[in-house]
């Protein structure tokens, strides 16, 4: 049994998001039990990590899409005792990276937004107003094509225990 608690489910990043999970389980003939939506906030977390704990008795894994809001899912995981299955989260957070870092709970990776995604918008618009190609850009994730294409997307980085030291300085604090 797979659980996903999204962020905001109107919103295209949390469909996007979830349409590449499903994708991806897919893939090895899993599916999404059971999906439900926390705001991205802390409260809201706690309430919704409630109740699908509640509603399913076995749980194989959860994917929560935000690292902030995860504070929450993991202290209604905590005040419900559960530890049978394992928790991926989304951010970066420091927080997250610490846990997972730690070993100690049911948070075991968390996936990086590009922490240098500003800087790398901010050069590729000067690029461009300059009339040059990509050349001088320096995110390493970026394949270095002569022209701007219509759209970049940097690689999301899959923080675990034995990586998160290496993230650790680039988590934000929340």
């Amino acid at each position: 049994m797979i659980l996903e608690i999204q962020g905001i489910a109107t919103l295209p990043l949390t469909q996007e998001r979830s349409k590449g999970f499903d994708d991806a389980l897919k893939t090895y003939g899993y599916k999404v039990t059971a999906r439900q939506d926390a705001q991205f906030t802390v409260e809201s977390g706690t309430k919704v990590a409630a109740n699908l704990l509640q509603a399913h008795k076995k749980i194989d894994a959860i994917w929560n899409h935000d690292d902030d809001q995860g504070i929450g899912v993991l202290a209604a995981i905590k005040e419900a005792g559960r530890s049978e299955f394992f928790v991926v989260g989304g951010a970066g957070s420091a927080i997250a990276m610490r846990e997972v870092q730690a070993d100690s709970g049911v948070l075991k990776a968390t996936v990086t937004y590009s922490p240098t995604m500003a800087a790398s918008a901010i050069t590729l618009a000067r690029l461009i107003a300059q009339g040059k190609g990509m050349s001088d850009l320096l995110e390493q994730q970026v394949p270095q094509v002569p022209q701007v294409p219509q759209s970049i997307t940097l690689a999301s980085e899959t923080v675990t225990k034995d990586n998160a030291a290496q993230y650790l300085p680039l988590g934000f604090e929340s």
